[in-house]
């Protein structure tokens, strides 16, 4: 019996010390898929954009409106070449991000778009995890 209540306290007392040695864990940030479509030629202004949000990752791949020029011409669009740019951006940043692309679609010259977010459910690998949230602290060693 006096064992086993030595073993008991001792493993509370354990317990106790691992909690004073390191913060309690916190949630990992969620992140978002954010696909911004625009017209080719401004394409690049807002890959740099994106990037003075700190978003990490842009991947940007053509595209071509199915629109007809009376529907374009009804919209105020130009033509339909467009420039699809995929980005990564956390949760956290997300609103703030779309509110600064709707401010620049409206008041860029030719810049209209489109922008929506879709949220990730998994990554493999926390080094990428690291990187797509932008999180560059180096990686602790588990003891």
């Amino acid at each position: 019996m006096q064992k086993q209540t030595n073993v008991r306290a001792a493993s509370q007392k354990s317990v106790r010390l691992r909690g004073k040695r390191s913060p309690a864990p916190t949630a990992p940030q969620k992140l978002k898929l954010l696909v911004t479509i625009v017209g080719r030629n401004k394409a690049e202004f807002y890959m740099d954009l994106l990037q003075s949000m700190e978003i990490n990752i842009q991947l940007s791949m053509l595209g071509h409106g199915t629109a007809n020029t009376q529907m374009l011409h009804l919209l105020g669009l130009s033509d339909s070449d467009k420039a699809v740019i995929f980005s990564v951006v956390r949760e956290d940043r997300a609103k703030e991000t779309l509110a600064l692309l709707g401010q620049k679609f409206q008041t860029v010259r030719g810049g209209k778009g489109i922008a929506y977010t879709i949220p990730l459910k998994s990554v493999v690998g926390v080094a990428i995890y690291r990187f797509l949230c932008d999180n560059r602290m180096p990686m602790k060693e588990e003891t």
